[in-house]
């Protein structure tokens, strides 16, 4: 299965800016002026597009928030090891992303960023030594 995150944006060319920093690819061939497609994962996709483009497509014109609204989910996903969250984070920062908590468990390391759009991801490692609750 493939996964597609649709993501109205302020500015496409901002939003793409900062992915593609993250080291994330753009698909030019699913891209134009007012949508980027950027592979984040093996068949794992966001659709960034203008808040005009995001309204038009199957009545979402009222679900189109802003940069002051806050995400209403956070997007997780594990990396290889600590060194690549906090790299992942790192990049983040210096694009421009609004770095937030670091969360430590005995089986988890957990970082928290904002893009500039206000969408809110949490990369994290899972030590394959620990099991949750130990």
């Amino acid at each position: 299965m493939s996964l597609y995150i649709a993501c109205p944006v302020e500015s496409v060319e901002r939003a793409t800016a900062f992915y593609t920093a993250l080291g994330w690819s753009l698909v030019e061939s699913m891209s134009r002026d007012d949508v980027s497609c950027i592979a984040f994962g093996t068949d794992q996709f966001l659709m960034l597009s203008s808040r005009e483009v995001y309204a038009s497509v199957g009545g979402t014109e009222d679900l189109v928030g802003g940069p002051d609204t806050p995400s209403k989910v956070t997007l997780s996903f594990d990396l290889d090891s600590r060194e690549a969250v906090d790299e992942l984070v790192e990049r983040a920062r210096v694009a421009g992303g609004r770095i937030g908590d670091t969360d430590e468990y005995p089986f988890m390391y957990q970082r928290q960023f904002d893009d500039p759009d206000g969408y809110h991801w949490s990369p994290f490692w899972m030590d394959p030594a620990a099991t949750p609750g130990s």
